[in-house]
C-alpha cells in the first residue's frame, strides 16, 4: 500500500500477484473507515487519480458514497415506442391543429402500423431505421399489397419521421421523393365512365340492397360511404340532409332527390333497430360490397368498373344534360377552389335539386334507349 504524499487519502495498492489499483480511504461522519477503489494505473493517470481522490474523500467525509452513481444507460427507443407517442401526441390530438379531435385518417393510420409496420419493426431501434430499411419495406409492400398501398404507408412514415425531428435536432428523415411507388396522382387516377349501353346493362343487373345502392349512386353522384350511411332520419320530404363527419372539409349538404331516387329509397325495407336505408346485419349499415359487386359483375358482364366510377359517370352525364359546371361540382360535394369557394356561402339547394332532376331525366332516357335521339339545338 503506497500512499500519495501529495493527496490525502489516495493510495496505490499492489497485490502479491502484481495487480495495481488506485484506492481512497477516509472516515465518514460516524468515524467508520471507508475504502474505495477508484481506478487502475493502466486506465487512469496519476493526475486523474489525484483529482478523483480529492472528490471521493470529500464525499465520504460528507456522508455520501465515494463515487457518484453513474446514470443507467437508457436503452434506445424502439420503433413502436416512438410510433405510439406519435399516435398519441399527433394523430389523436388533431395533427397540426392540435385541437384534441383525432385526424379523420386516424383509423387507417393505426391500421397501417398494426398490419405493415409493427410486424417488421416493432422492437427495432428507431434511429436504426434508415433509407435502405424503408426502401426494403416499400418494395415488399408494392409487390404484395400494391404500389398505392405502399405510397400510403410511405406518407404515414414521412409524417412520423418529420414529427420526430422536434425531439432530436440532429435527426434526418430517411424519406426521399424517389421512394414513391405509384407515380403521380394524375397518372394513376381512374378515367372510367360507363357508356349508355353499360348503364342499361348494369341497371338491369342490379338486384337487392346493393343493386338499389348502385342505382342511387348513379342518380345522385354521391360517394359509396355516404350512401351506405344514409339514414331514414336524414330524409325528409324527398330531401336528403347528408350528415357531416368530424373534420370533413365539405360534402354535398342538402340534396333534393329526384323522383327516381326517392322511389328506390322508399322501396327499401325499414328494419326495426336499424336506422340505415341500405341496411346491413343487426344495427349496421350495408358493407358487403366486395361479394355483392362480384355477383353484379357476373350478371352484367361488362368491362371492369368500380362503384366510384358511377360518381364520375354521373358528373359526365350532368355536363351532357346541360348542368352548369359549378352546380355539378357542388352537387357532388367537391371543394370549390379560390375566391368563389371562400366567399360564396350560398347553399344552392334548389340548383342542386334541378341538377339531379336533369341527371335523372337523362338516365331515364338512356334506360329507355332514347338518349341517342336527343340533339342539342344551337341558338
Amino acid at each position: 500500500m503506497i500512499f500519495d504524499e501529495a493527496t490525502t487519502g489516495l493510495a496505490l495498492i499492489v497485490t502479491p500477484k502484481g495487480k495495481k489499483s488506485f484506492s481512497i480511504v477516509a472516515r465518514d461522519p460516524s468515524g467508520k473507515q471507508v475504502w474505495k477503489r477508484i481506478g487502475e494505473p493502466g486506465g487512469m493517470s496519476v493526475a486523474a487519480a489525484r483529482a478523483a481522490a480529492v472528490s471521493a474523500v470529500e464525499r465520504v467525509k460528507a456522508g455520501s458514497a465515494p463515487i457518484e452513481p453513474a446514470e443507467p444507460v437508457k436503452a434506445p427507443e424502439t420503433f413502436k415506442e416512438v410510433a405510439e407517442r406519435f399516435l398519441l401526441r399527433w394523430v389523436d390530438r388533431g395533427g397540426k391543429k392540435q385541437d384534441g379531435e383525432p385526424l379523420r385518417s386516424a383509423g387507417e393510420i393505426k391500421r397501417q402500423f398494426t398490419a405493415y409496420l409493427y410486424p417488421r419493426w416493432e422492437a427495432k431501434p428507431f434511429l436504426s431505421i434508415r433509407r435502405g430499411t424503408v426502401t426494403e419495406l416499400l418494395d415488399d409492400l408494392a409487390d404484395n399489397n400494391g404500389p398505392v398501398q405502399a405510397d400510403r404507408v410511405l406518407a404515414t412514415l414521412s409524417k412520423l419521421f418529420g414529427w420526430y425531428r422536434q425531439y432530436d435536432e440532429d435527426y434526418v428523415s430517411p424519406v426521399i421523393p424517389e421512394m414513391r411507388r405509384s407515380g403521380s396522382y394524375a397518372d394513376r387516377s381512374r378515367k372510367r365512365t360507363l357508356t349508355d349501353e353499360e348503364i342499361r346493362t348494369v341497371w338491369t343487373a342490379c338486384k337487392g340492397t346493393f343493386g338499389a345502392l348502385v342505382k342511387v349512386a348513379l342518380l345522385t353522384g354521391q360517394r359509396r360511404a355516404k350512401l351506405a350511411r344514409m339514414k331514414w332520419a336524414d330524409i325528409q320530404d324527398g330531401t336528403w340532409a347528408i350528415a357531416a363527419e368530424p373534420r370533413e372539409k365539405v360534402n354535398a349538404g342538402t340534396l333534393p332527390l329526384p323522383k327516381m331516387a326517392v322511389e328506390i329509397i322508399d322501396a327499401q325495407p325499414e328494419i326495426e333497430g336499424n336506422p340505415y336505408v341500405f341496411a346491413g346485419r343487426g344495427a349496421k349499415a350495408f358493407n358487403s360490397f366486395s361479394a355483392c359487386k362480384a355477383d353484379l359483375d357476373k350478371r352484367a358482364g361488362i368491362s371492369p368498373w368500380v362503384v366510384h366510377d358511377l360518381r364520375r359517370t354521373a358528373r359526365s352525364l350532368m355536363a351532357r344534360a346541360g348542368v352548369r359546371p359549378d352546380i355539378a361540382e357542388r352537387t357532388l360535394g367537391h371543394v370549390i377552389q379560390g375566391v368563389e369557394g371562400t366567399y360564396d356561402r350560398h347553399g344552392y339547394t334548389e340548383e342542386k335539386g334541378k341538377a339531379l332532376a336533369a341527371l335523372a331525366g337523362l338516365i331515364e332516357r338512356i334506360l329507355q334507349g332514347e338518349a341517342d335521339n336527343v340533339v342539342a339545338l344551337h341558338g
